[in-house]
């Protein structure tokens, strides 16, 4: 018996040795995990106490940083090679894990540490061409002197942070893992700018238009999906002229109509929006220019965003950074402010091939064939496997998917290759450290130069009253309509022409009216000759932040942040004036009733106490499906449905369309029975969801908005916050995504003064109380006055420590 007792203990010895130390599926090893030495317990708040001094051999000089209550660091350094360096060095103390984790996900390099779940994204990842991508643009970014100095300086930073990191003080995602961090390289700084340039313009529907062109026929498809959207206030204002003869390319005689050979998928891939505008001095109050932005993203935990002030020999700028890479990419420095929202023009377009044989090695083109190059990807897998993948390249860029393969995202066509701008070399690097040492409009002219990925608005304002905004990027030569459908590979016409001139690029300079702005929209008026896509995001947001700029004068920095913060619904004020005169209410049932009469009282502000936003939401939605789903339907696959504002233009000059008739009865149809019928369906369904007509149907309650964590790990994250606004709204917050930097700048020469918020921390560590602590104020609206510092000897209220960095 004792011996038995003595094996079982061995046993149970051994087991919890092995649990100890060894990673049972997701589960990291527990005993390291749970150690009091250099577990979890370890991720509290230590690097929350801020240093007196550090010591950095790297460095050439001293360099001093001050922090201010909120944790953002201002550096003040004799050099930009130490500049960069604490930049490094700080962001990584702060947000390393983010940093690895984004850079491993764009290069397709998750399952390294996350195992065969991960593999068929790290696939994607690889076919799409982003290490390529990345590569490129490290390789353009060698060839000059000041992008290479920089990012050298700046990985060089983040390795000092690695290589004195205890296994204590790993970030806690680490531990959860249970890996260690590699060392940074400038191409993980090249791959995470490359990971925004995908969110921000992977997007396409070639598939879906072409099969919805061969349904429908193009007659009804230049009906329902205009080249030009309706109700459209332009970016660039209408009657702008274009002093320049175009060089735009014609259509080739023979058009191409294949068969899209594709997975079928509702809904297209997640679209970013952002707002911002900028006024002349002589719309404020005090004279001065100001400038305004909010870019709207995927809210995550750590943030998008790393708040921090630079100043190094002639340049002192502010604002915010993305973790991973240098210098400030939205901010302000003594003499200008800038702001970016996405551009939404197309710059991806889809080549379908026919290839000689099974193996992929030649293509059609032209009179010919051409041969294919190879690429080899080796994914390795935790655990000790590696699979091989071959990518094969064109003249046009890479096959994601061959014939037989099914595609991560079901809108990927296969057997066709892919023409993106961001596979093309690139110094975009080179745009924000121009921008950050700009002193006028010409340096900002000259640093968007070489800006090509991800086409930007780019709205500028300055210290002598100037404004302006540039449809900015790197934009191909193409007919009209060329990319709306897939192209033909084998056809030579089908290829781009060259790129639109930097100088005739949508722009304009003080135009008029006082103000510029941008939100997503169209970016000029049918008279632009150059053809640069067709479906922008809807204008609601566009059209309101130019009606309160006309309607505002004298403006202050605190109406700049009452427009931020602006909630009018100006879809809903223009849809139910025309719709709710239709509905019967004889028809309808007390909590309708109810429903119809909050609808009829709304001040169209999507407030989270208010329930008529909830009311509205789910009014459109059963409205608009009823409207479609009859006619954008077929046994081939889901077609492309039309755009909102298509939809609300029929509505508001066309109540008779044949299109409010349901063909899948035998009745006629008209506006009136489906508004009807909408309408009492949506506030059925809304009992169903939230009970009785009360606090629960609360826009805020009942839309909510969470803040995951970027590994969705519960309770790192903050959820159902009680938000306001909508994706179409100016206050663009949605229940996944919103404005993650809210920025209002005062350009007075000498004294420039700014405000901010975005909804985090500047801490990764969800130990920290710098982890989450500004969310509570972003979603009140409540801005904090940045601390921009000309000297590291000047004071201020909100500095609470400071830091001396020497060799």
């Amino acid at each position: 018996m004792k011996y038995l007792k003595l094996l079982l203990s061995a046993t149970v010895t051994l087991l919890l040795f092995y649990l100890g130390h060894t990673r049972v599926g997701s589960l990291p090893p527990l005993g390291k995990f749970l150690s009091p030495f250099s577990g979890f317990w370890q991720n509290n708040r230590h690097l929350d106490a801020l240093p007196e001094t550090l010591t950095l051999p790297e460095l050439q000089e001293p360099v001093q940083v001050l922090w201010d209550d909120r944790h953002v660091p201002h550096i003040f350094a004799a050099n930009d090679h130490d500049l960069y360096y604490v930049q490094g060095y700080l962001t990584a103390r702060d947000r390393l894990w983010q940093m690895d984790f984004l850079s491993r996900a764009a290069a397709g390099r998750l399952s390294e540490v996350m195992g065969e779940r991960t593999l068929e994204y790290d696939r994607f990842r690889r076919r799409i061409g982003m290490l390529y991508a990345a590569e490129q643009s490290v390789q353009a970014m060698s060839q000059n002197d000041t992008a290479r100095a920089v990012i050298e300086a700046y990985t060089a930073g983040v390795n000092a942070w690695i290589e004195q990191l205890e296994e204590k003080h790993l970030p806690l995602e680490f531990k959860l893992l249970d890996y260690r961090p590699e060392p940074w390289t400038p191409l993980k700084s090249a791959l995470i700018l490359k990971y925004m340039s995908w969110i921000l313009t992977g997007r396409f529907n070639e598939v879906l238009m072409t099969r919805t062109r061969s349904v429908l026929g193009e007659q009804v498809v230049d009906q329902l999906y205009p080249y030009y959207p309706p109700l459209t206030d332009p970016i660039i204002p209408p009657g702008t002229p274009w002093p320049f003869a175009p060089r735009a390319p014609q259509p080739p005689a023979v058009q191409f109509y294949p068969t899209a050979q594709s997975a079928p998928m509702d809904e297209a891939l997640f679209i970013p929006g952002s707002n911002n505008w900028a006024v002349a001095g002589s719309r404020t109050i005090d004279g001065y220019a100001i400038l305004c932005s909010d870019p709207h993203l995927a809210l995550n935990l750590p943030s998008i965003w790393y708040e921090i002030q630079l100043r190094g020999p002639g340049h002192n700028a502010y604002g915010v950074t993305i973790p991973g890479t240098p210098a400030i990419i939205i901010g302000f420095n003594e003499h200008i402010a800038w702001g970016m929202t996405n551009a939404i023009s197309d710059v991806l377009d889809w080549y379908v091939l026919t290839f000689s044989g099974n193996d992929y090695s030649r293509y059609r083109y032209a009179d010919g064939w051409r041969n294919t190059s190879i690429r080899i990807e080796e994914i390795r897998i935790r655990g000790g496997r590696t699979v091989i993948d071959t990518v094969y390249y064109t003249h046009y860029g890479p096959i994601p998917y061959r014939k037989g393969e099914k595609p991560f995202f079901p809108n990927f066509p296969v057997d066709a290759a892919m023409r993106w701008t961001a596979h093309d070399p690139s110094r975009e690097m080179l745009t924000f450290l121009g921008l950050n040492r700009a002193k006028g409009y010409d340096d900002y002219v000259r640093a968007l130069s070489y800006f090509d990925n991800p086409a930007q608005n780019i709205a500028y304002a300055d210290i002598e009253g100037n404004i302006a905004i540039r449809h900015n990027g790197k934009f191909p030569l193409r007919w009209k309509g060329q990319g709306r459908y897939l192209l033909d590979g084998s056809n030579p016409e089908h290829e781009w022409q060259g790129w639109i001139p930097r100088d005739e690029i949508p722009q304009v300079k003080n135009p008029p009216r006082g103000f510029i702005s941008s939100a997503n929209q169209a970016p000029v008026d049918p008279s632009y000759p150059y053809y640069l896509g067709w479906n922008y995001a809807t204008s609601e947001r566009g059209t309101r932040i130019n009606e309160w700029l006309r309607a505002h004068d004298r403006l202050t920095p605190k109406d700049m942040m009452t427009l931020q913060l602006d909630n009018l619904n100006v879809q809903a004020r223009t849809l139910l004036p025309v719709v709710l005169p239709l509905i019967d209410e004889s028809r309808l049932d007390a909590v309708a009733k109810i429903a119809l009469d909050t609808l009829k009282a709304w001040n169209y502000l999507n407030r989270s106490e208010l329930t008529a936003p909830t009311i509205f939401k789910a009014f459109w939605r059963n409205l608009y499906t009823r409207i479609w789903n009859d006619d954008i339907s077929h046994e081939k696959g889901p077609l492309l449905r039309p755009r909102r504002d298509v939809t609300l233009e029929l509505i508001l000059n066309h109540p008779e369309s044949e299109y409010f008739d349901d063909r899948t009865t035998t009745a006629r149809e008209s506006l009136h029975h489906l508004v009807q019928q909408a309408f009492e369906e949506a506030v059925s369904s809304l009992v169903e969801k939230h009970g009785p007509i009360g606090p629960a149907w609360a826009w805020g309650s009942a839309r909510g908005t969470d803040i995951r964590h970027l590994l969705r790990l519960p309770g790192l994250g903050r959820y159902r916050l009680q938000t306001s606004g909508d994706f179409a709204i100016v206050n663009a917050t949605t229940g996944m995504s919103g404005p993650s930097w809210r920025m209002v700048v005062q350009l007075k020469p000498g004294d420039i003064r700014a405000w901010g918020h975005y909804p985090g921390g500047q801490s990764g560590n969800p130990g920290s109380a710098y982890y989450d602590n500004m969310i509570d104020d972003w979603v009140a609206g409540r801005y904090y006055e940045l601390a921009f510092l000309k000297s590291p000897d000047e004071s201020n209220k909100h500095i609470i420590a400071r830091t001396l960095i020497s060799r």
